[in-house]
């Protein structure tokens, strides 16, 4: 094993060097993958509908192609996943990344084109490992396995010749692993991809508990999960005892931040190491390339074309986006991206800050509307809103303000789940109907939230605070914010407000 691991950490180094490329050239080399795209485009339905054979600059681009969100773009995606091909990209498109959803679409369905998988999505998880090779060539990854936690994927229906699936990114990218990748990974692909999350937990946890793991892939949510069920199997007292070896936990999709202690005392190891990355449905991103900062590393050479929108014009009709040789630091920027898996302008839904620009490095702000996403769930403040409407309907409510935190997975297993407090004009007949039907109405709402709710196996039941009307009012007059643009978010990832006003009620 050590001559394997010498080989492949060999293999892993060489790629350093065009990353320092892509370093030192950034903008040449995003106009190169901006020309590409759309030379490769050009006869595709979208192409030829925004003229990309007439494109010879960027502003040819951004003037002839709009910047589109979900909706606007959906009516190319659903005629893909009907089985139409070159709609929105030149190859053919056999999967979709399904993601929680929008306003009006109860969950987003992303082309995953096999350029967006082979030059993206691997290029990432390669260039993951490259990066943290390069800052810790001691490394010992190879004599071992990596443990990934995946999600799940089916045969899309709509398209009557099933040649087509979707699934979580996730379980796309497992999927359709090399080979040699299969072979370094545990558990089984069959395993990693089943559908049902409780009895999964449970496989996973007794065919891994006989390997040596030196690796962790996978969303902190589930893999607490995994981690406390293991333990629960073998009535160890920490990780370190199954799994000595365990060397780093590669870890997105939500923030690290409120866990990162939790998991210290789950894995009690001296040279544990944690690396963030920045991989979503629509792309890979981004990586942290430094060990002694939260930063990433913006990746240029991933098929990926970036602009960004100043946070300050976002709510602007037609606002103007910027191409990356225009950002600043320290400026909040919604991101906009052109792919190779037939996205074009299309507004991602994530808030950016440059902590750097010699070399790009970025930190994940936000949402552009306010949001939860503790664990995965992506509630957005419509899918509160509606859902607030929904059972106050159904108990004779009537709503007057509410906001929602959450409450973070406890040291002693306790799972997590979101906090409410709510006002009314009018009380619910019914408080106990109204929590449950608020929790039933987001779960039909959003698939995320419903897949981290199921049996409670992530998320618990909601805790409602039923206020007393007028309760918002005086916080906000005891803060000298009464009145004008002040307001309570109705939702946000930090405890802050919620902490805030349950002591003022108290």
């Amino acid at each position: 094993m050590e001559v394997i691991n010498t080989f492949m950490t060999w293999i892993f180094r060489s790629r350093i060097g065009q990353i320092e490329r892509f370093k030192s050239n950034p903008i040449e080399v995003q106009q190169e993958i901006l020309f590409k795209l759309i030379h490769a485009a050009k006869n595709t339905q979208f192409g030829t509908k925004y003229g990309f054979g007439q494109i010879s600059s960027y502003r040819d681009f951004a003037s002839q192609v709009p910047i589109h969100d979900y909706e606007q773009i959906k009516p190319y995606i659903e005629q893909t996943m009907k089985g139409d091909q070159r709609i929105l990209w030149p190859t053919d498109i056999e999967w979709f990344s399904k993601s929680s959803g929008t306003t009006g679409s109860r969950s987003k369905f992303i082309p995953v084109s096999t350029e967006s998988l082979e030059d993206c999505h691997f290029k990432g998880g390669k260039d993951m490992i490259s990066l943290y090779i390069n800052n810790f060539p001691d490394t010992k990854l190879f004599t071992g396995k990596s443990l990934s936690i995946g999600g799940s994927h089916q045969v899309n229906e709509l398209d009557g010749n099933k040649n087509s699936f979707f699934g979580d990114i996730s379980a796309v990218i497992m999927q359709n692993l090399p080979l040699w990748a299969q072979f370094a990974r545990t558990p089984s692909l069959e395993t990693a991809l089943m559908g049902e999350w409780e009895a999964k937990m449970i496989k996973m946890a007794e065919e891994t508990i006989e390997e040596n793991v030196t690796s962790i892939t996978g969303v902190p949510t589930w893999t607490l999960v995994l981690l406390q069920k293991i333990l629960e199997i073998t009535g160890k007292n920490h990780i370190g005892e199954i799994w000595p070896n365990l060397e780093v936990f590669f870890h997105g999709a939500v923030a690290f931040g409120p866990y990162r202690e939790l998991f210290k005392k789950l894995i009690p190891i001296p040279k544990m190491r944690y690396m963030e990355t920045y991989n979503a449905s629509e792309g890979f991103f981004g990586i942290q390339d430094q060990p002694d900062s939260d930063e990433l590393l913006l990746m240029l050479d991933y098929g990926i074309f970036y602009e960004f929108i100043p946070m300050e014009d976002w709510e602007k009709e037609n606002p103007q986006a910027l191409p990356l040789e225009d950002v600043k630091t320290n400026r909040n920027y919604a991101m906009i991206i052109s792919t190779n898996g037939g996205l074009w302008r299309y507004k991602i839904g994530d808030t950016v800050k440059f902590t750097s620009i010699k070399p790009y490095r970025i930190k994940i702000s936000g949402r552009t509307k306010h949001f939860l996403n503790a664990f995965g769930e992506e509630i957005i403040v419509e899918n509160a809103e509606r859902a607030i409407e929904l059972a106050s309907q159904a108990t004779g409510a009537a709503i007057k303000n509410f906001t929602a935190a959450p409450v973070y997975f406890g040291e002693n297993g306790t799972k997590g789940s979101h906090e409410w407090i709510v006002e009314f004009a009018i009380p619910p007949n019914d408080k106990n109907a109204f929590s449950k039907k608020l929790d039933e109405n987001l779960r039909e709402l959003n698939s995320d939230y419903d897949a981290k709710r199921y049996r409670d196996m992530a998320l618990q039941p909601p805790i409602v605070h039923f206020a007393k009307e007028g309760t918002f009012e005086n916080w906000l007059r005891s803060k000298g914010k009464l009145g004008g643009q002040n307001k309570v978010p109705r939702l946000f990832n930090s405890r802050d407000y919620l902490e805030d006003i349950l002591s003022f009620i108290q």
